[in-house]
């Protein structure tokens, strides 16, 4: 039976259970791999919800170590297997897709996958409308250092949309 806790816990993962999935979807390029990444945060959001102390948001907590989990899985996986590669992204199956909407995200989706950890941690945050302050305090760097971050991985991130003609 679940004690109180494991209870609580649950009932916060199901609330936020979005930002697992955008976390994941931004770090790995197939499913498997992003249902993996996604067991791989619950578990160390499972393994340091003692530290939780409620001072912020439950999701701005969250948010630190599945992107923290993130980096660290990443770096990991790339190590171990290999197979994850900067050159040229997977294709997405367009034919899984009916709007247009959908079409631009997983175009979106494909150019992000190319950025840098830290890149995609910024552009993550941006899109969750964090302001710099947030972003910088969020991955433990200065307000200013997140802003050059932001604009650098936006313009890089631009780049390759353009590069790769996707139409966004």
């Amino acid at each position: 039976m679940a004690t109180d806790i494991e209870n609580e816990f649950l009932n916060l993962i199901k609330k936020h259970k979005g930002l697992l999935v955008k976390v994941a979807r931004m770090y790995m390029d197939n499913s498997q791999d992003q249902q993996d990444l996604q067991q791989e945060i619950i578990i160390q959001l499972w393994k340091s919800f003692n530290t939780f102390k409620g001072t912020s948001e439950f999701s701005t907590w969250m948010y630190r170590v599945a992107i923290n989990t993130a980096i660290s899985y990443f770096k990991k996986e790339k190590k171990q297997a290999n197979t994850f590669s900067h050159q040229e992204p997977p294709d997405l199956p367009l034919s899984e897709y009916d709007t247009s909407a959908d079409r631009r995200m997983a175009f979106f989706y494909q150019a992000v996958h190319q950025l840098k950890p830290v890149e995609k941690a910024v552009i993550f945050y941006m899109l969750e409308g964090l302001a710099h302050k947030e972003i910088g305090r969020n991955l433990g760097i200065s307000e200013g250092n997140a802003r050059v971050k932001l604009n650098r991985a936006k313009e890089k991130l631009q780049n390759i949309l353009k590069d790769k003609a996707y139409e966004i």
